[in-house]
């Protein structure tokens, strides 16, 4: 077991420099922007790299009117760019159906912004969520890898 725990967790410091020595500091920000509409929040939720211990904060949750088939433009910080980080979404398609999506998830220190566009310029989002990564862990029971969130900032869309 852990022999293959520890290549995961010799990743996890190649990966997450901050996180194999120095102490956790105040948790990043986000920049969420929409047809020149910016909002700054902190994370709904945000946990220590081993995510064991969260606290949340659901007022952190920005909301913004974003029209059909706008863009908009995610802004991240230092602190979070530095750790592995994606998007996860969901958009109303033309049909009506909601779509749920992901862009890549971004190495760490390979990126800090993303501009999340739908397919179709019919396409409501509906919600954008930034994503950061902890260290990851392996379940006991299984010794399958497990890459778990650390801390979320969520858009929520005022159609």
């Amino acid at each position: 077991m852990l022999r293959r725990l520890l290549p995961l967790l010799i990743v996890a410091c190649a990966v997450l420099p901050a996180g194999c020595g120095g102490s956790d500091d105040a948790p990043p920000q986000v920049t969420f922007t929409v047809a020149g509409q910016e909002r700054t929040t902190g994370p709904t939720q945000w946990c220590d790299l081993k995510v064991t211990d969260c606290t949340g904060d659901p007022a952190a949750e920005v909301h913004l009117g974003v029209p059909a088939g706008t863009p908009v433009q995610v802004a991240v910080t230092e602190g979070l760019s530095s750790t592995p980080w994606h998007v996860v979404f969901s958009y109303r398609g033309a049909d009506g159906q909601q779509v749920d999506g992901r862009s890549p998830v971004f190495a760490a220190g390979a990126q800090e912004d993303y501009t999340l566009e739908l397919p179709a310029p019919t396409d409501q989002l509906i919600t954008a969520q930034v994503q950061a990564f902890g260290i990851p862990s392996a379940d006991p029971q299984t010794g399958q890898g497990e890459f778990l969130i650390r801390g979320s900032w969520v858009l929520v869309t005022d159609a």
